[in-house]
């Protein structure tokens, strides 16, 4: 029974070589008009079906909103993307932040600010912070998201909060998606032209790259204490100024993200009588993605629990498995490979019993099946087995009911992991390197 559920979740590792996508930041003015019109014509019921059928009509690929707050349910009626975040809330409940996607993703969260400051703004009436997602593109190819909406307001109070949220940010990545791909597109309420705003530590931190830096004002960040580069009121008749709208991102040693075209896309989203529906210009950028030729992942399997690690940026060049050991009994408790260069990688526990498969030479890791169940209301990966080009085996653990088989591409083998872990194994996927 259980060899044929292997079969029909056997899974082999080939995703599409390249691809494209765009996204869309908007902040929606969906906080109450009692509190804050915004600026905007027009009653905010009918503003926000009107943007929700924009959505729509324009074929927007990945969504990000901001002050999503109590017009949420018109904004989802009027919407019929296939992946929505559930709302947070209204004021003075949620965070308002809220993304609508065509491509499903994986270990979702809400994160509040550390700081906020009411200097000249409600920031601390709501839990406004940010969201991260794990967005999947393809077979294997995941895309780190973020979305926030940072402190606004010009007063020192307001400066301080706000570069302490996006420090804030800065560092969740170099802890949650080290070794990947990233996108941060929200309001983060800076200006580069602000010399305290802090928005260039994504920048120097997390080595992101500012898509309007980068297509419109040719890699050039405006100096620090300059005049403001503001938009006029209304539709900009070019992206030759700054809005507080932001959209950074990053490739991997696995993907590459290349910026096909940065836009205000404020014409779009217009009423009937031309007025705009919200007082943000939204943004939109088009993505190009090419996985590298000698690299590949898996899907992730198991639960969102335990700390992030990739074996991805420390593979040597041209890496080949030499030796696999797994730990395990009652579950998985770790995974370990050793490379013909010496190089050798370990994530887990320190439980278990001990499996070893020592590789001929030519010999390669072609497939892996996993199973997982809950243990202590997290979901954990509870038995492993690999199959080498030879035929052979190596397994621990116990098997359960939910079971995937991952097979490595033609010419491929696994030479590393990604997940997470702790005293056990959580969430697990592989890495292929062409042999």
């Amino acid at each position: 029974m259980l060899s044929l559920l292997f079969l029909a979740l056997a899974v082999r590792a080939s995703p599409a070589p390249a691809g494209t996508f765009n996204i869309l930041s908007m902040n929606v003015a969906g906080l109450p008009a009692i509190l804050n019109g915004n600026g905007e014509s027009g009653d905010k019921t009918t503003n926000t079906a009107l943007i929700g059928q924009t959505f729509n009509k324009y074929d927007f690929d990945v969504i990000h909103v901001q002050e999503d707050f109590n017009y949420h349910a018109t904004l989802y009626a009027n919407d019929n993307h296939a992946f929505r975040t559930a709302t947070s809330g209204g004021v003075p409940f949620g965070s308002g932040l809220n993304t609508l996607s065509k491509f499903d993703w994986l270990d979702f969260a809400r994160v509040k600010w550390d700081t906020c400051s009411n200097a000249s703004e409600n920031d601390c009436l709501t839990p406004k912070g940010f969201t991260f997602m794990r967005l999947r593109i393809d077979e294997g190819v995941y895309v780190d998201c973020y979305n926030l909406h940072a402190d606004a307001g010009t007063e020192a109070g307001d400066e301080t909060a706000r570069a302490a949220n996006l420090k804030q940010v800065a560092n969740y990545i170099d802890t949650w998606s080290t070794g990947n791909a990233v996108l941060v597109f929200g309001d983060t309420n800076s200006r580069y032209t602000r010399t305290d705003d802090g928005i260039r530590v994504f920048k120097t931190q997390n080595g992101l790259t500012d898509a309007w830096v980068q297509d419109i004002e040719g890699g050039t960040y405006p100096a620090a204490g300059a005049n403001a580069l503001l938009c006029p009121n209304g539709v900009p008749t070019d992206a030759d100024c700054e809005v507080v709208d932001k959209v950074l991102y990053r490739g991997s040693a696995l993907v590459a993200l290349t910026n096909t075209g940065f836009f205000y896309d404020t014409a779009r989203f217009l009423s009937p009588d031309l007025k705009t529906l919200t007082d943000h210009n939204p943004v939109r950028v088009g993505f190009a993605w090419t996985l590298a030729s000698t690299l590949r992942q898996s899907d992730l399997q198991g639960g969102p629990h335990g700390t992030w690690f990739t074996d991805l940026p420390s593979l040597p060049a041209a890496p080949k498995a030499r030796v696999l050991t797994l730990s395990g009994a009652k579950r998985l408790d770790s995974v370990a490979i050793t490379l013909t260069s010496g190089a050798n990688f370990k994530h887990g526990g320190t439980g278990g019993t001990a499996a070893s498969l020592t590789l001929a030479t030519g010999e390669a890791i072609v497939s892996g099946t996993l199973c997982w169940a809950q243990y202590k209301n997290h979901t954990r990966n509870f038995y492993a087995q690999f199959t080498t080009s030879a035929g052979r085996t190596v397994t621990t653990g116990t098997m359960t009911s939910d079971c995937a088989t991952m097979v490595a591409p033609t010419g491929f083998g696994v030479v590393g992991f990604f997940g997470q872990d702790g005293d056990e194994m959580d969430q697990l996927g592989f890495i292929y390197a062409k042999q």
